[in-house]
Protein backbone atom coordinates (compact mmCIF):
# COMPACT_ATOMS: atom_id res chain seq x y z
CA UNK A 1 0.00 0.00 0.00
CA UNK A 2 1.74 3.99 -1.09
CA UNK A 3 2.27 6.05 2.16
CA UNK A 4 -1.26 7.93 0.45
CA UNK A 5 -3.10 5.47 0.94
CA UNK A 6 -1.99 4.24 4.21
CA UNK A 7 -2.70 8.14 5.06
CA UNK A 8 -6.28 7.91 3.99
CA UNK A 9 -6.92 4.71 5.42
CA UNK A 10 -5.84 5.80 8.70
CA UNK A 11 -8.00 8.99 8.30
CA UNK A 12 -10.82 7.08 7.53
CA UNK A 13 -10.38 4.85 10.59
CA UNK A 14 -9.93 7.93 12.80
CA UNK A 15 -12.78 9.29 11.37
CA UNK A 16 -14.47 5.85 12.33
CA UNK A 17 -13.57 5.67 15.77
CA UNK A 18 -15.18 9.36 16.44
CA UNK A 19 -18.25 8.07 14.34
CA UNK A 20 -18.56 5.89 16.85
CA UNK A 21 -18.11 8.06 20.06
CA UNK A 22 -21.12 10.23 19.07
CA UNK A 23 -23.23 7.58 17.83
CA UNK A 24 -23.15 5.65 21.49
CA UNK A 25 -24.37 8.25 23.53
CA UNK A 26 -21.87 7.63 26.50
CA UNK A 27 -18.31 7.23 26.63
CA UNK A 28 -16.66 4.16 25.64
CA UNK A 29 -13.71 2.27 26.44
CA UNK A 30 -10.98 1.12 24.41
CA UNK A 31 -11.65 -2.15 24.25
CA UNK A 32 -15.26 -1.52 23.49
CA UNK A 33 -14.64 0.81 20.39
CA UNK A 34 -11.73 -2.06 19.44
CA UNK A 35 -14.43 -4.73 19.40
CA UNK A 36 -16.84 -2.48 17.64
CA UNK A 37 -15.03 -1.67 14.87
CA UNK A 38 -13.07 -4.79 14.77
CA UNK A 39 -9.03 -3.31 14.86
CA UNK A 40 -6.53 -4.54 16.89
CA UNK A 41 -5.89 -3.51 20.34
CA UNK A 42 -2.28 -1.60 19.40
CA UNK A 43 -4.47 0.01 16.48
CA UNK A 44 -6.99 1.29 18.62
CA UNK A 45 -4.58 2.23 21.31
CA UNK A 46 -2.84 4.66 18.18
CA UNK A 47 -5.81 6.42 16.72
CA UNK A 48 -6.83 7.29 20.29
CA UNK A 49 -3.32 8.78 20.97
CA UNK A 50 -3.66 10.12 17.70
CA UNK A 51 -7.37 12.01 18.63
CA UNK A 52 -6.42 12.74 22.00
CA UNK A 53 -3.13 14.92 20.91
CA UNK A 54 -5.55 16.77 18.47
CA UNK A 55 -8.10 17.57 20.99
CA UNK A 56 -10.93 15.36 19.46
CA UNK A 57 -11.59 12.98 21.96
CA UNK A 58 -11.13 13.42 25.93
CA UNK A 59 -11.64 11.07 29.29
CA UNK A 60 -12.13 12.44 32.46
CA UNK A 61 -9.22 12.23 35.12
CA UNK A 62 -9.21 8.06 36.09
CA UNK A 63 -11.36 7.20 33.15
CA UNK A 64 -11.02 4.92 30.81
CA UNK A 65 -13.57 5.78 28.52
CA UNK A 66 -13.60 8.11 25.95
CA UNK A 67 -15.79 10.79 24.30
CA UNK A 68 -15.88 13.33 21.77
CA UNK A 69 -14.32 16.46 22.59
CA UNK A 70 -16.10 19.88 22.88
CA UNK A 71 -13.58 20.66 19.16
CA UNK A 72 -15.83 17.78 17.41
CA UNK A 73 -19.33 19.11 19.49
CA UNK A 74 -18.47 22.76 18.04
CA UNK A 75 -17.73 21.54 14.78
CA UNK A 76 -21.00 19.72 14.23
CA UNK A 77 -22.99 22.42 15.66
CA UNK A 78 -21.11 24.75 12.75
CA UNK A 79 -22.01 21.98 10.35
CA UNK A 80 -25.96 21.88 11.53
CA UNK A 81 -25.98 25.72 11.41
CA UNK A 82 -24.74 26.58 7.67
CA UNK A 83 -25.38 23.00 5.74
CA UNK A 84 -27.81 23.05 2.80
CA UNK A 85 -30.50 21.76 5.41
CA UNK A 86 -30.24 24.68 7.15
CA UNK A 87 -32.20 26.81 5.01
CA UNK A 88 -35.09 24.60 5.08
CA UNK A 89 -35.17 24.69 9.06
CA UNK A 90 -35.08 28.74 8.84
CA UNK A 91 -38.53 28.61 6.40
CA UNK A 92 -39.93 26.38 8.37
CA UNK A 93 -39.21 28.51 11.60
CA UNK A 94 -40.14 31.15 10.06
CA UNK A 95 -43.51 30.24 8.89
CA UNK A 96 -44.23 29.45 12.65
CA UNK A 97 -43.47 32.87 13.82
CA UNK A 98 -45.59 34.36 11.44
CA UNK A 99 -48.47 31.99 12.44
CA UNK A 100 -48.05 32.33 16.36
CA UNK A 101 -46.49 36.00 16.71
CA UNK A 102 -43.69 35.40 18.99
CA UNK A 103 -39.84 34.14 18.57
CA UNK A 104 -39.29 30.85 18.19
CA UNK A 105 -35.60 28.98 17.81
CA UNK A 106 -34.28 25.22 17.05
CA UNK A 107 -31.82 24.38 19.55
CA UNK A 108 -29.79 21.41 20.80
CA UNK A 109 -27.36 20.33 23.51
CA UNK A 110 -23.53 21.38 23.74
CA UNK A 111 -21.80 20.61 26.35
CA UNK A 112 -23.59 21.34 30.24
CA UNK A 113 -25.62 23.77 27.41
CA UNK A 114 -27.95 24.59 24.98
CA UNK A 115 -27.23 26.15 21.44
CA UNK A 116 -29.27 28.00 19.78
CA UNK A 117 -28.90 26.34 16.07
CA UNK A 118 -31.19 28.87 14.78
CA UNK A 119 -33.83 31.67 16.07
CA UNK A 120 -36.26 33.74 14.10
CA UNK A 121 -37.45 36.96 15.95
CA UNK A 122 -40.33 38.50 16.90
CA UNK A 123 -41.27 42.04 15.22
CA UNK A 124 -42.66 42.63 18.60
CA UNK A 125 -40.53 45.92 20.40
CA UNK A 126 -40.16 43.89 24.22
CA UNK A 127 -38.25 40.60 22.98
CA UNK A 128 -35.01 39.02 24.56
CA UNK A 129 -32.17 39.31 21.41
CA UNK A 130 -30.16 36.07 20.91
CA UNK A 131 -28.21 35.06 18.01
CA UNK A 132 -27.71 31.64 16.43
CA UNK A 133 -24.75 30.20 18.07
CA UNK A 134 -25.60 31.27 21.91
CA UNK A 135 -25.50 29.30 24.61
CA UNK A 136 -28.58 28.77 27.49
CA UNK A 137 -28.26 26.38 30.46
CA UNK A 138 -29.75 23.37 30.66
CA UNK A 139 -31.58 23.12 33.52
CA UNK A 140 -33.92 26.62 33.67
CA UNK A 141 -34.60 26.66 30.11
CA UNK A 142 -37.37 24.42 28.16
CA UNK A 143 -35.26 23.12 25.51
CA UNK A 144 -32.59 22.41 27.95
CA UNK A 145 -34.85 20.23 30.19
CA UNK A 146 -36.72 18.56 27.08
CA UNK A 147 -33.18 17.77 25.97
CA UNK A 148 -31.80 16.23 28.91
CA UNK A 149 -34.96 14.39 29.65
CA UNK A 150 -34.26 12.35 26.30
CA UNK A 151 -30.64 11.49 27.17
CA UNK A 152 -30.18 7.60 27.82
CA UNK A 153 -30.73 6.85 31.60
CA UNK A 154 -27.00 6.61 32.50
CA UNK A 155 -25.71 9.88 30.63
CA UNK A 156 -29.41 11.70 32.17
CA UNK A 157 -28.25 10.58 35.61
CA UNK A 158 -24.53 11.31 35.00
CA UNK A 159 -25.46 15.12 33.47
CA UNK A 160 -28.45 15.53 36.63
CA UNK A 161 -25.37 14.75 39.32
CA UNK A 162 -22.61 16.84 37.89
CA UNK A 163 -24.66 20.08 36.21
CA UNK A 164 -23.94 22.74 38.60
CA UNK A 165 -27.94 24.54 39.31
CA UNK A 166 -26.72 28.00 39.19
CA UNK A 167 -29.55 29.80 40.11
CA UNK A 168 -30.72 32.40 37.63
CA UNK A 169 -33.94 33.68 38.97
CA UNK A 170 -35.98 33.36 41.88
CA UNK A 171 -38.05 30.13 39.94
CA UNK A 172 -34.86 28.13 38.68
CA UNK A 173 -34.85 24.56 40.12
CA UNK A 174 -31.53 24.15 42.14
CA UNK A 175 -32.52 20.95 44.08
CA UNK A 176 -31.20 17.60 41.70
CA UNK A 177 -33.97 15.29 42.95
CA UNK A 178 -36.46 18.67 42.48
CA UNK A 179 -34.87 18.36 38.61
CA UNK A 180 -35.46 14.84 38.16
CA UNK A 181 -38.69 14.45 38.85
CA UNK A 182 -39.11 17.61 36.60
CA UNK A 183 -37.26 15.49 33.63
CA UNK A 184 -39.37 12.67 33.98
CA UNK A 185 -42.51 14.86 33.57
CA UNK A 186 -41.02 16.35 30.44
CA UNK A 187 -40.04 13.34 29.43
CA UNK A 188 -43.49 11.48 29.89
CA UNK A 189 -45.79 14.64 27.92
CA UNK A 190 -42.70 15.63 25.51
CA UNK A 191 -43.09 18.97 26.18
CA UNK A 192 -41.30 20.92 28.47
CA UNK A 193 -42.13 24.59 30.76
CA UNK A 194 -39.89 26.93 31.46
CA UNK A 195 -41.83 29.54 33.50
CA UNK A 196 -39.87 32.52 34.27
CA UNK A 197 -36.52 30.27 35.38
CA UNK A 198 -33.63 31.63 33.45
CA UNK A 199 -35.21 35.79 32.57
CA UNK A 200 -37.54 36.92 34.84
CA UNK A 201 -40.35 37.84 33.13
CA UNK A 202 -39.72 35.42 29.88
CA UNK A 203 -41.51 32.21 29.63
CA UNK A 204 -41.00 29.54 26.83
CA UNK A 205 -42.33 25.83 25.93
CA UNK A 206 -40.56 23.16 24.03
CA UNK A 207 -41.60 20.08 22.17
CA UNK A 208 -38.88 17.35 20.37
CA UNK A 209 -37.69 17.30 17.11
CA UNK A 210 -37.15 13.10 17.14
CA UNK A 211 -34.99 10.82 15.01
CA UNK A 212 -37.36 8.12 16.07
CA UNK A 213 -39.67 7.27 18.99
CA UNK A 214 -36.92 7.73 21.53
CA UNK A 215 -34.55 9.72 20.00
CA UNK A 216 -34.57 13.54 20.37
CA UNK A 217 -31.92 15.43 17.95
CA UNK A 218 -33.12 18.53 18.98
CA UNK A 219 -35.75 21.15 20.12
CA UNK A 220 -37.92 23.58 18.89
CA UNK A 221 -39.05 26.18 21.22
CA UNK A 222 -41.38 29.35 21.47
CA UNK A 223 -41.03 32.42 24.15
CA UNK A 224 -42.64 35.23 24.92
CA UNK A 225 -42.69 38.00 28.06
CA UNK A 226 -45.28 37.70 30.47
CA UNK A 227 -46.72 41.08 30.36
CA UNK A 228 -47.97 39.57 26.58
CA UNK A 229 -48.49 35.85 27.44
CA UNK A 230 -49.18 33.70 29.74
CA UNK A 231 -48.52 29.74 29.73
CA UNK A 232 -51.43 28.88 29.10
CA UNK A 233 -51.81 30.99 25.83
CA UNK A 234 -48.48 29.44 24.91
CA UNK A 235 -49.27 25.87 25.55
CA UNK A 236 -52.63 26.51 22.61
CA UNK A 237 -49.49 26.78 20.45
CA UNK A 238 -47.88 23.51 21.06
CA UNK A 239 -49.88 21.70 17.83
CA UNK A 240 -48.05 24.33 15.59
CA UNK A 241 -44.69 23.56 17.39
CA UNK A 242 -45.52 19.75 17.11
CA UNK A 243 -46.17 20.08 12.80
CA UNK A 244 -42.91 22.37 12.46
CA UNK A 245 -40.72 19.69 14.67
CA UNK A 246 -42.01 16.84 12.65
CA UNK A 247 -41.44 18.72 9.64
CA UNK A 248 -37.77 19.80 10.80
CA UNK A 249 -37.07 16.24 11.98
CA UNK A 250 -37.34 15.44 8.02
CA UNK A 251 -34.46 17.74 7.19
CA UNK A 252 -32.16 16.01 9.62
CA UNK A 253 -33.14 12.20 8.51
CA UNK A 254 -32.61 13.50 5.31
Amino acid sequence: MSASNQSNAAAVRAFRVLETLAAAGRPLSMMELASTLDLPKQTMHRILVQLSDAWLITRGAGDKRYECSPRVRMLAVNVLMHAGPAAARHVLLEQLVEKIGETCNLTMLSGNDVIYLDRVETEWPLRVHLQPGSHVPLHCSASGKLLISFLPKDRRDRVIETLPLRPYSERTITNRETLRKELAITRRRRLAINNQEHLQGLIAIAVPVMLDRNRACAAIAVQAPVGRLTLEDLLRFEPDLRHAAEETAKTFSA
